[in-house]
C-alpha cells in the first residue's frame, strides 16, 4: 500500500501517526484523525461566526500540540510555493470557509519551538505592528523574532526560522457551517517537540500528551487559553 494511501486509511479509521513519524519525502500532506472544531461549550464552531484577526488556539493532531486558527478576513488563494528546512518543496492549499479566509497552523515556532502554554505565550498572530516589528497581520515569535505570513502558508518573513510553520489542513462543511482538521502540510516538528519538552508536557498533560486528537478539538481564544501573551 502506498504511504499516502496508508495514512488516509489510518485517518479514516480514526488513528493518528505516532509522534516523530517521518514526513513524506516530497512534503505531501500527512493525514491524521478527522476532528471537528468545537467551542468551549462543546458545540460545533460556526465558520461564519468566526471573528476576523483574533487569535484562536486548539490542540491537534495530538493533545499537547497547539495550533492557531485564524480568520484573516480576505480570500486566500492556494499556490504559495514553500520549502521545508530539509529542502522539500510543497504548495500551500489556501484558505477555507465561506469566504476562503480561514487558516490554521502549528503554533510551534519553527526555530526553537516556542509554543503557547497555559501560563504564557511568546508566539501569536499580530493584527497590527508592534515594537520589534512594524509588520501587521503576521505571526510573530518574541523568543527570537521569527515572523510568518499566515496569508501565504506561514512563509518566513524574517528572523532565524528556517521553514514555515506547518499548515493544518482544514475541511469546511458548508451545510453545517462546520470546520474539521484533517492533517498537516509542510515541516512537522512533533518528534523534536515531544523530545525537547517531554518533562514539561508530562506535567501539563499527564499521560495524555501523546494522545491523538479524537472526534473533536476544543477551540479557545488565545487570551483565555493562556494567562499572559508576551508582546514585543
Amino acid at each position: 500500500m502506498r504511504r499516502r494511501s496508508f495514512l488516509q486509511t489510518c485517518a479514516a479509521a480514526g488513528f493518528a501517526a505516532a509522534p516523530g513519524f517521518a514526513p513524506a519525502a516530497d512534503a505531501s500532506p500527512r493525514y491524521y484523525a478527522r476532528s471537528r472544531l468545537v467551542g468551549p461549550d462543546g458545540k460545533a464552531l460556526r465558520a461564519t461566526a468566526l471573528p476576523t484577526h483574533v487569535n484562536f488556539v486548539f490542540n491537534y493532531p495530538f493533545a499537547a500540540t497547539p495550533c492557531f486558527l485564524l480568520n484573516l478576513g480576505q480570500a486566500l488563494e492556494p499556490g504559495a510555493a514553500l520549502r521545508t528546512a530539509d529542502a522539500h518543496s510543497y504548495r500551500w492549499q489556501g484558505g477555507v470557509g465561506p469566504e476562503r479566509s480561514i487558516v490554521a497552523y502549528s503554533a510551534i515556532c519553527a526555530h526553537k519551538m516556542s509554543y503557547p502554554t497555559r501560563q504564557i505565550s511568546f508566539i501569536s498572530y499580530r493584527a497590527e505592528g508592534a515594537r520589534e516589528s512594524k509588520r501587521a497581520r503576521v505571526i510573530h515569535c518574541c523568543s527570537e523574532h521569527s515572523e510568518y505570513d499566515p496569508a501565504q502558508g506561514a512563509a518566513v518573513l524574517g528572523g532565524p526560522a528556517r521553514q514555515p510553520l506547518a499548515a493544518i489542513l482544514l475541511d469546511y462543511d458548508e451545510r453545517a457551517d462546520a470546520l474539521y482538521a484533517l492533517g498537516t502540510l509542510g515541516g512537522e516538528m512533533f518528534g523534536q517537540f515531544f523530545s525537547q519538552f517531554e518533562f514539561r508536557l508530562s506535567l501539563d498533560f499527564g499521560g495524555k500528551a501523546h494522545q491523538a486528537a479524537g472526534e473533536s478539538c476544543e477551540v479557545m481564544e488565545l487570551k483565555k487559553y493562556c494567562s499572559q501573551q508576551v508582546q514585543c
